[in-house]
């Protein structure tokens, strides 16, 4: 994993514009928010299911820089005053507070935009058919979109100061963080040439995964470090919102978490030993303490 995060670095340090090109300090704010930091992913998850399906990993290079822009360009946003008002993010100042609130709402529209533009470049740049190009650009768009995650994150902010029921927080968890999962996993398998057997089984363990993710990470804002997290813990509590821990209390949402990680490795039961980075970041992914 720690190389192929190192691959994906190289591959947005390539991919972004130059900060040396005009203007330059949007191309520095779009950077500074994309390198240098974070888990990669959602680009480990598009690399693992190529290879789970039997592909080429080059195959997913301009897919896993625009679904890490596409990211980048989230959390931007999300740590906007007017979002979620966060100082810090990925142990260092959020955007906003370097480069000033319109900047940083202009850097997350750019990295969104050029997400698709690379995106619409790689039957060109890496040989993709357009047939799967189009395809990929789809259920980017989805995930990302009014029915992906950015409703999801419209829900999370109608939500706050309201006590939620369990369907409408597995909404907004299945759409605001898993939505995007959803798509790296199944551009990636796209991309790795999957047929609609295993783009179903890739499905199942998206879903499973995403809601493993979320509900860690409620844990983890309410018992968290923040030196290790890279941001400030207790945020969710602060901003009234609903969260797992809440809802079931700390040690059922564990178990919720858990039983999700066994559905992941469930769900790739016929997959052969190429499914094995998938099946590791499941099981990584209720371990983590960041």
């Amino acid at each position: 994993m720690t190389k192929l995060v190192q691959e994906v670095e190289a591959i947005l340090d390539q991919t972004l514009p130059s900060a040396a090109v005009v203007p330059e300090v949007l191309h520095e704010s779009m950077r500074y928010s994309t390198l240098g930091g974070g888990k990669r992913l959602r680009a480990l998850l598009a690399m693992a299911a190529c290879a789970a399906v039997g592909g080429d990993l080059g195959n997913t290079r301009g897919f896993v820089a625009a679904i890490e822009m596409v990211h980048a360009y989230s959390l931007i946003h999300d740590d906007l005053p007017c979002m979620d008002d966060d100082d810090l993010r990925r142990g260092k100042p959020t955007n906003h507070i370097v480069y000033g609130e319109a900047l940083a709402v202009l850097a997350g529209d750019a990295l969104l935009t050029e997400a698709f533009a690379e995106l619409a470049r790689m039957p060109e740049k890496y040989g993709i058919s357009p047939e799967i190009t189009v395809r990929v650009i789809l259920e980017v768009a989805e995930g990302a979109g009014s029915q992906g995650m950015v409703g999801g994150q419209v829900v999370d902010i109608a939500g706050q100061e309201r006590e939620l029921d369990a369907d409408t927080l597995r909404y907004i968890h299945d759409h605001k963080t898993g939505a995007l999962f959803k798509a790296a996993l199944r551009g990636g398998a796209l991309l790795g040439g999957a047929n609609e057997e295993h783009l179903s089984q890739i499905t199942r363990f998206a879903e499973s995964f995403g809601l493993a993710f979320q509900i860690t990470d409620d844990i983890l804002d309410e018992t968290g470090q923040a030196q290790q997290l890279g941001k400030a813990v207790g945020r969710d509590q602060s901003l009234g919102k609903q969260t797992y821990p809440r809802l079931y209390g700390l040690e059922t949402s564990r178990e919720m978490a858990k039983r999700c990680v066994e559905e992941c490795h469930e769900a790739l039961h016929t997959f052969s030993d190429k499914a094995e980075l998938l099946r590791e970041l499941a099981t990584f992914i209720i371990q983590r303490d960041h």
